[in-house]
């Protein structure tokens, strides 16, 4: 077998085998999502430490996080656009070098100012990452390997979830909570020589054929999603003027963008994609099951330690349970996907984490933490099951001048469903624990919201499996159409 070692990796097509060229090629597209998974999770575990270091309330510091998701979430479809005009490997480059500064920029950072104006930095560097990465698979994998490839992809970005609250609290007790970005520079130069060095050159179609980037799009929905994400995630529990005003703000850009969108000669995303019904179907879903998962992240620590009573190290090692078993599904449900089918993969997780959420709405109040972490368990496989199949029967159809763009899609509806359901599902929690003060509510009532909580995320899960059946009964019948199309033709 021909390998190729001596030479950028100028000219990998999909049909390329595994060679050494290749697997380093994944690598770096696999460390491109372990750092934007770790720039999420580590810094969550240093917020008390940082409101100490600065004299600042946890709502000040709570910024440093929330700047970091709002770079992506508003700049992620932008970001994935612009791979297509400008070239992807150029612009993953660019985004991996940002992130790599915008790191050593947190790490020195003398004010909270300047924290959170770094992290920024560092989310539009991970936004660039995340949005091109799912986009370079089809240029680098054959197409019936493109499920094996997309759930390496899933592992690491669980893996980087999991291992940012343990890596975080290990570097900030040894060594302060600056190292917590130190620790990126190392690994962000590994990925940018690997990157460099062997993804191939992506192709200037797009460019060359006079396609020009949409600024008042990017605009228009940066400041849209800024806004709904603003919306959901300020008050702290409650949902005032303020949300509201953020909310219609929202509703009100959306419908702009798609005004602007529908009259502009290169528009950021091409509203005749949404009449792909498959395609539709598969952000929805996405969006809806992010949705159902963050309730685990929401209510998951109030129940394990207000209505089970352990304390923050057992919280801790329990609440990991989730990634690592989503860790080590993500590749296995890739390669199910290669051999089954992305339909039945993507059905079949669903239904699972239907099972799951209603076992997770029964089992706690009966067998306690077993009955949890076997409810949990079955949830997080389910889930890298339905992920991993849904993006990819999006990215094996999607047109190659279109990649980038529909993989920020992806990313988008991932985000937009964590946000909202950290919000919804963290209102729906308080509504069934019947208290908004959650870290004084008796175990009962805790005991409760979890129960409402999760058969609300079981009907959520059933509502995504009837929008995904009904999307995969029509492509059944279009097919069918088209064959017999074909064949009375062929007669």
């Amino acid at each position: 077998m021909k390998t190729i070692v001596a030479a950028p990796v100028d000219s990998l097509s999909p049909n390329t085998e595994a060679t050494p060229a290749l697997r380093w090629a994944l690598a770096s597209l696999a460390l491109c999502v372990l750092l934007s998974a770790l720039g999420t999770s580590i810094a969550n575990v240093a917020l008390p430490n940082l409101a100490t270091a600065f004299h600042a309330s946890f709502q000040a510091v709570q910024w440093i996080v929330l700047a970091y998701l709002l770079a992506i979430t508003t700049l992620i479809v932008s970001a994935g656009r612009l791979g297509d005009i400008v070239g992807r490997r150029r612009l993953l480059i660019a985004g991996i070098f940002l992130f790599t500064t915008a790191s050593l920029l947190c790490a020195i950072a003398p004010t909270l100012g300047l924290l959170i104006a770094a992290r920024a930095l560092q989310g539009l560097g991970a936004a660039t990452m995340m949005a091109l990465t799912m986009a370079f698979v089809g240029e680098t994998v054959a197409k019936e390997k493109t499920g094996s490839a997309i759930g390496l992809l899933g592992a690491m970005s669980a893996i980087g979830t999991a291992l940012g609250p343990s890596l975080g609290g290990i570097l900030i007790a040894g060594f302060g909570w600056r190292t917590i970005f130190f620790i990126n520079l190392p690994l962000g130069a590994l990925t940018l020589f690997l990157a460099h060095r062997y993804l191939p050159v992506g192709q200037r179609k797009a460019r060359s054929e006079g396609a020009g980037f949409d600024t008042i799009g990017t605009l228009l929905l940066a400041l849209t999603l800024a806004a709904y994400a603003l919306a959901m995630t300020s008050g702290h529990g409650s949902f005032g003027p303020l949300n509201m005003a953020l909310l219609l703000a929202a509703c009100f850009g959306l419908g702009l963008f798609v005004l602007v969108e529908t009259r502009s000669a290169s528009p950021l995303i091409r509203m005749a994609m949404f009449r792909q019904r498959e395609l539709s179907a598969s952000l929805t879903t996405s969006a809806l099951v992010s949705t159902v998962m963050m309730a685990t992240l929401v209510v998951g620590p109030f129940y394990l330690s207000r209505s089970l009573g352990l304390d923050a190290a057992r919280v801790g090692l329990v609440l990991s349970v989730g990634p690592l078993v989503a860790a080590l599904t993500a590749v296995p449900a890739g390669r199910l996907a290669d051999w089954l089918g992305t339909q039945r993969v993507a059905a079949g997780g669903l239904i699972g984490m239907g099972v799951g959420a209603f076992a997770l709405a029964v089992l706690p109040s009966r067998f306690g933490i077993p009955g949890y972490i076997a409810a949990i368990v079955l949830m997080t496989a389910s889930y890298a099951l339905f992920q991993t199949a849904n993006n990819t029967a999006v990215m094996s159809d999607v047109g190659a001048d279109q990649r980038g763009a529909v993989s920020g899609m992806l990313n988008l509806s991932r985000n937009l469903g964590l946000i909202t359901g950290a919000s919804v599902m963290g209102a729906v929690f308080a509504f069934g624990s019947a208290t908004s003060e959650m870290t004084k509510a008796p175990p009962e009532a805790v005991a409760s919201g979890m129960r409402i909580t999760f058969a609300v995320a079981a009907a959520l899960i059933v509502v995504a499996l009837a929008i995904a059946a009904g999307a995969y009964r029509r492509a059944f019948r279009s097919r069918e159409l088209a064959r017999q199309a074909a064949n009375h033709f062929g007669d």
